[in-house]
């Protein structure tokens, strides 16, 4: 989304999208490929044990025979963006000088498609490396609308995700999301303040507010990354285009009276809602 080589300043660039200039100018070492492995085990551990924090992990680690201590496990979890699960002040860093939006699900029953919208990032390893995943999510029929993958966790592909979403899909009532600074960025909240969507942000002690897109991490990671390891970011951008496809169009959910995301996103009306208290 920055443009280095355009006549407006990488600085003026920046105030606009709401952008730190330290990441734009940042160029990221190359990591270690020891880390690369514990950095899987770590997600595949996190996916077992949500509840698990870096020192957990860290004992878990050892008993598997792999030497790593508490400090290294909590650099590399902040790395790939993943907290242990559990009641906590705050869920996640908002951007510098954020507006923090109220939560607006508490007591909602979610009866229709595009009346509540969830997003989140991802961590997702590769054969060599990683890239993360951005999602938008239709909360009452489980489709995933869109989604962008990047090798940064700045706000730029988690905008583009967005604005996808609302030109193929129309605007929602709702967006709901963490507090991270993705979210919390002018350049997210600007894009939905323009289309008139209500924005809202999970507060404290609400740490299950975005359960739906958790369980879709999970399908996401179970059903398809970590079974296929991933050469590089082309395999796993067809990769998720496949799996998307397929999860929206074939995937049926037990929750859903076993029908498809797509079958409840275009079938479901008013007078048959679902129901989904938030």
């Amino acid at each position: 989304m920055i443009d280095q080589g355009a006549k407006l300043s990488v600085k003026r660039q920046c105030e606009l999208l709401g952008l730190n200039r330290t990441g734009v100018y940042y160029t990221p070492r190359p990591i270690l490929e020891q880390d690369l492995r514990l950095m899987r085990r770590i997600d595949e551990l996190h996916l077992e044990h949500p509840f698990y924090g870096a020192r957990r992990l860290a004992k878990q680690l050892e008993r598997e025979g792999l030497d790593v201590g508490r400090l290294h496990v909590t650099t590399l979890m902040r790395r790939m963006g993943i907290e242990a699960l559990y009641r906590r002040p705050r869920t996640s860093i908002p951007a510098r000088d954020a507006k923090i939006y109220p939560y607006l699900l508490d007591g909602m029953a979610i009866e229709r498609p595009n009346q509540v919208w969830a997003s989140d990032l991802t961590y997702l390893p590769m054969a060599h490396g990683f890239l993360y995943l951005v999602a938008i999510l239709d909360v009452a029929s489980r489709k995933v609308l869109s989604f962008r993958v990047s090798n940064t966790m700045t706000p730029d592909f988690c905008v583009e995700a967005l604005i996808e979403a609302i030109v193929r899909h129309g605007a929602p009532e709702i967006v709901n999301t963490d507090q991270g600074s993705q979210f919390t960025s002018k350049a997210w909240t600007d894009v939905l303040d323009a289309a008139g969507v209500r924005i809202s942000m999970d507060g404290k002690r609400r740490w299950i507010d975005n359960v739906f897109i958790e369980r879709l991490w999970r399908s996401v990671k179970y059903e398809d990354i970590h079974l296929r390891s991933y050469e590089n970011g082309r395999d796993l951008q067809a990769g998720l285009t496949r799996y998307f496809d397929f999860y929206n169009r074939r995937r049926i959910h037990q929750s859903h009276d076993y029908q498809t995301p797509d079958e409840i996103y275009y079938t479901t009306n008013a007078d048959e809602p679902l129901a989904i208290a938030a």
